[in-house]
């Protein structure tokens, strides 16, 4: 009878500790993960905590030309490069710094580490910005920049900004803010929409229609009708208040232009049934509340391509052909930043 010769038996292998890979390793492969990634990653082990904080980690984090957008800060307290590359980081996500003489500002998306900026109502093109009679330039300490456009009153309202594409992160979907505020009740601007576009500079762009009626959702809120003060006549589902005159809206006086005049445009009605809608399906035609005290409204999305040369990215908002008169909202610029989620 043969007899089976048993083998000896192996070792069974020994389990890999994390802990034991080499810290600068761990490093290298938080590095190509994100900021939201890598501090998830941090709470595994202490070896993965102290790796996290590595400069290897986060310098990957910013972008690659961050030692030139800090050399054009206006303030010498501004943080420098040779900090901590991850407080760096953190303070740039948390309060943006004033670049190009104080007319914008960049920060970054904290999720994605994105480039985000505010172009500064003084670097808006805005047509009568420099007639008083139109728009004035005030002191705002509640401004990044210190000091916003106020529209005393137009009949045609126009602004435009552009920034070049190189300065935005590559392969990243934007989205164009206008953030403004109206502390004492805007007027002209309940149910009238503004035209709105984002494009590249001489490309043909999609417009579509927002508000500024900060005020809309409130109101649309409390669900009541509220007299309005002098004389006054029905249009619309709606009243009109004539020339030299004041109105009280939701407990709010606000003053009529000495210019303005009663157009009957015989779609009051229609108007707005629509922007109540807008609110109902808050698709972003309706102006949000920051957490900054400012409200914002959004002008349009674009996509800034891998290798692409140079161009402008124009963002216009404009409302020309109501002919209502319209003021009493404070510009503080538009804001570029990457599109979140939802």
């Amino acid at each position: 009878m043969q007899t089976v010769k048993r083998l000896p038996r192996s070792a069974p292998p020994s389990r890999l500790d994390m802990n034991d890979l080499p810290q600068d390793l761990i490093a290298n492969v938080l590095s190509f993960t994100g900021p939201r990634e890598s501090c998830r990653l941090a709470l595994v082990s202490a070896t993965f905590w102290s790796a996290s904080l590595s400069d290897t980690v986060w310098d990957r984090f910013l972008p690659p030309d961050i030692l030139s957008i800090l050399s054009r800060t206006t303030n010498a307290s501004d943080p420098d490069f040779a900090s901590n590359k991850k407080d760096l980081f953190l303070r740039l996500c948390e309060r943006p710094i004033l670049i190009d003489g104080g007319r914008k500002s960049f920060s970054l998306d904290k999720r994605t580490g994105k480039k985000c900026y505010m172009i500064s109502s003084r670097d808006l093109h805005i047509i009568w910005g420099d007639t008083p009679r139109y728009w004035k330039w005030v002191p705002d300490p509640d401004s990044r920049f210190g000091q916003v456009a106020e529209l005393v009153g137009v009949c045609w309202l126009e602004l435009k900004g552009t920034i070049p594409t190189t300065m935005l992160s590559p392969s990243t979907l934007y989205t164009a803010y206008l953030v403004f505020r109206s502390p004492q009740g805007g007027y002209g601007f309940d149910y009238q929409p503004v035209e709105v576009s984002v494009g590249l500079s001489g490309s043909e762009k999609m417009t579509r229609s927002v508000y500024l009626d900060a005020g809309m959702v409130k109101r649309k809120r409390l669900q009541q009708v509220v007299p309005l003060v002098g004389d006054t006549r029905r249009l619309g589902g709606f009243r009109r208040f004539s020339p030299g005159r004041s109105r009280v809206i939701m407990g709010f006086h606000s003053p009529a232009p000495a210019a303005y005049e009663e157009i009957d445009h015989g779609d009051g009605g229609a108007a707005a049934a629509a922007a109540a809608a807008a609110v109902e399906r808050g698709n972003g035609v309706y102006p949000k509340e920051r957490g900054d005290g400012w409200y914002e409204v959004e002008l349009g999305d674009f996509f800034t391509k891998e290798g692409v040369e140079e161009g402008q990215l124009e963002m216009y908002l404009a409302e020309v052909k109501g002919g209502n008169w319209k003021g009493g909202i404070f510009v503080e610029g538009i804001e570029i930043r990457p599109k979140e989620a939802k």
